[in-house]
């Protein structure tokens, strides 16, 4: 069914990942499918970056990919049916753009409950799943 999953993760908030990875890999799982972890950097703003070190972005993504490199190993799937990227940009361009790069044909994200913020403004899902080629699940609590 679902070939190649792309779970997007915010390392900033993992508890709030628990629930797509769930089950990403239950859905990788049932059909033989792999699981792409992906957690998407926000570029250093230019007026910063006098400020911090010439390597910070690399520092950034060496972290980022440390840490997904744990999840993946948490997440109860073999090796060789789950991998890790991390992408700096836009959330949902970057997620979009991930997707179409593996050929997904599944993103399983999270999502906080709509409020009256992301009602008027929209959310990186609500972006995904408007502009994603693929199959789009949005997981909630």
């Amino acid at each position: 069914m679902f070939r190649q999953i792309l779970v997007p993760i915010d390392l900033a908030h993992p508890d709030l990942g628990t629930p797509s990875i769930e089950t990403a890999v239950t859905l990788a799982r049932a059909s033989g499918g792999s699981v792409r972890l992906l957690n998407v950097l926000a570029l250093t703003p230019a007026m910063l970056a006098a400020y911090v070190p010439k390597d910070f972005d690399d520092q950034q993504r060496q972290t980022a990919m440390e840490a997904l490199e744990i999840v993946a190993k948490e997440c109860g799937l073999d090796a060789r049916h789950v991998s890790v990227t991390a992408r700096q940009g836009g959330v949902y361009h970057e997620i979009i753009e991930e997707a179409t790069a593996i050929a997904a044909d599944l993103i399983v994200m999270s999502s906080h409950r709509p409020g009256k913020r992301t009602y008027f403004l929209g959310s990186n899902a609500a972006h995904v799943v408007r502009f994603a080629t693929c199959s789009v699940l949005v997981v909630r609590r």
